[in-house]
């Protein structure tokens, strides 16, 4: 995957001035060096908790699990990883919502390190540009890519996209399940959780909200 690191640091400058960028710092650990520490303390983990660390079967997890989370399940928290995105100038003039639907992700609960998976439903009205249709799923990747909560992810994706496309008129809606509900504490297998955020005219023009959330829902 091609990246932007100057539109990550971008994005990232512009998710802290709205106060919701994922409370983190910028490790200044190589990647190996990240890779080597998580391993050397999963082993105490897998010690405390009395499993065999001869055992072929476990001999390798400390090492796996680290990687899992420097490679793959942590990696949205480097901007060097922001993904490119293609933007384009809106030459046919289109006014109407652009809707992406079913984006799927998935994302590790801050609280507990358990996954959360789920959907999210995105819209927007351009002002001037159009961006790539792949884009959309790749940013949403990235946020889902750390540590988080479903609000936080669901604010970060609508100011990603407002940054990016320099428009007010962004919808983002997120539904998903929890593994720390349905794996742990109240083991509630059936309920899920929505969250949305919305802007320009999906916020303040009933027709236009309500049009979103026919097509999104």
């Amino acid at each position: 995957m091609k990246t932007d690191k100057e539109l990550g640091r971008k994005v990232h400058e512009y998710l802290i001035s709205n106060r919701v960028e994922t409370p983190f710092t910028q490790s200044k650990l190589s990647k190996q060096e990240r890779i080597e520490l998580i391993q050397d303390n999963m082993e105490v983990v897998i010690d405390v908790l009395g499993l065999d660390r001869e055992d072929d079967s476990i001999s390798g997890t400390a090492n796996r699990v680290a990687k899992m989370y420097v490679d793959e399940l942590c990696i949205g928290l480097s901007y060097d990883e922001f993904p490119k995105v293609s933007v384009f100038e809106n030459k046919m003039g289109y006014d109407q919502m652009v809707v992406q639907k079913d984006i799927t992700f998935h994302s590790m609960c801050e609280h507990h390190f358990v996954n959360f998976n789920g959907k999210a439903q995105i819209a927007y009205i351009p002002n001037g540009h159009v961006i790539g249709l792949s884009k959309l799923n790749r940013i949403v990747n990235f946020f889902a890519r750390r540590p988080q909560v479903q609000e936080r992810l669901t604010e970060q994706i609508f100011y990603a996209l407002k940054y990016i496309l320099n428009s007010e008129h962004i919808a983002v809606l997120v539904q998903a399940e929890h593994l720390c509900v349905k794996s742990r504490g109240i083991g509630d297998q059936a309920s899920g959780m929505t969250t949305s955020k919305l802007g320009g005219h999906f916020f303040d023009k009933h027709t236009v909200r309500s049009e979103f959330m026919s097509l999104a829902t």
